[in-house]
């Protein structure tokens, strides 16, 4: 059975969405979760389920709760009994498989990077966003935002990593790669792009060439690299978008359906739509290349979400994704120069 670590305090309705998401999850998993965070508040909301004694859930104790407003370096140095660095250390020591939070989301990859380390040929871990598309098949874009200035190499790693992810856990059996510019044309996009383009094509990746901002929704593509500044406005300008779009749609159904019959029909309707587009539904984004396995989760996240995010971070961990990053890396090594590098292969994968 896998064992996640839940930072309990990390979220803007903590504890209360994480005991919730916690509940459901080795209610319908085989999963134990442990809650961690300050022990009263935690088993003040489990005791509203008369049931959770006989679940397989455990408190750990953290008097210290890193919030929205600390710095990453302030929330790791003057906060070391914080509920993220004690499930942190809990990965790292083996006494957890994976860590889900929804926190501070600087603190969170700084305290992951720092305290569970990462694997060895990353440079940078990177932080993986999951988009719906309109063939209902997800894309992995990754960097959403660990990394604002990349080199050719790391976006490199990124495309390895984030393949393999959708390869093992959205399972595409041979994920499209793409890498997001301003145009499809291979003579397109800035120095970057157009270096990685050409190291990419050297690699064991089913590489599509560029693809534009467009193509997220498609689903023509499986995975989509790009910095993390890149990444990061496509993830919020496409968060706005769903919020307006739910507004819209709902302030136009009000004032256009008339009947029980028409407004029950248009009400069934919208509720599908926004659960397609609905976040928690894929739980968190993983930090793809540390040690352990790292799911942040949105800071406003609901038991769903937190739910999801617990299964994520066990699939992630069942489906040995790390030691997969690490002998991938190893094959595919490339020096400065862009010449292949012959590095051995990780023991026991």
């Amino acid at each position: 059975m896998q064992t996640i670590a839940v930072d309990a305090m990390g979220g803007d309705h903590a504890p209360k969405a994480e005991v919730e998401g916690a509940i459901r999850a080795v209610r319908s998993l085989d999963v134990k979760v442990v809650l961690v965070g300050q022990e009263d508040a935690i088993r003040q909301e489990l005791a509203q389920y008369e049931d959770y004694r006989n679940l397989p859930i455990e408190v750990a104790h953290a008097p210290d709760v890193v919030t929205m407003e600390d710095s990453a370096a302030r929330a790791f140095r003057k906060k070391p009994n914080s509920s993220l660095r004690v499930a942190s250390r809990m990965v790292k020591n083996g006494l957890a498989h994976g860590l889900v939070s929804a926190g501070n989301t600087g603190a969170v990859m700084a305290t992951a990077k720092i305290v569970q380390g990462v694997v060895p040929g990353v440079d940078r871990p990177a932080l993986a966003g999951i988009f719906p598309t309109m063939k209902q098949t997800p894309v992995v874009v990754v960097d959403v935002g660990a990394n604002v200035d990349c080199t050719t190499h790391q976006l490199a790693q990124f495309a390895v990593m984030a393949e393999i992810y959708s390869r093992m856990i959205i399972r595409r059996p041979n994920p499209r790669v793409g890498i997001l510019s301003i145009g499809e044309e291979e003579h397109k996009g800035n120095d970057l792009t157009r270096s990685v383009a050409g190291l990419l094509k050297r690699l064991d990746l089913n590489f599509i060439g560029n693809v534009e901002g467009s193509d997220i929704y498609a689903g023509d593509v499986d995975v989509i690299v790009c910095d993390g500044f890149v990444g990061n406005v496509a993830l919020k300008v496409s968060e706005g978008v769903v919020d307006l779009v739910k507004l819209v749609m709902r302030e136009s159904l009000e004032a256009s359906i008339s009947g029980k019959i028409g407004y029950a029909i248009a009400k069934n309707a919208f509720t599908a739509f926004r659960k397609r587009l609905d976040y928690s539904e894929y739980g968190g984004a993983p930090l793809l290349g540390v040690r352990g396995v790292c799911i942040i989760c949105h800071g406003r996240s609901n038991a769903n979400a937190i739910k999801n995010a617990i299964r994520v971070a066990k699939e992630f961990s069942e489906g040995q994704v790390n030691q997969l990053i690490e002998r991938e890396l190893a094959r595919s090594a490339f020096g400065e120069n862009g010449n292949h590098v012959e590095r051995p292969l990780p023991e026991n994968v």
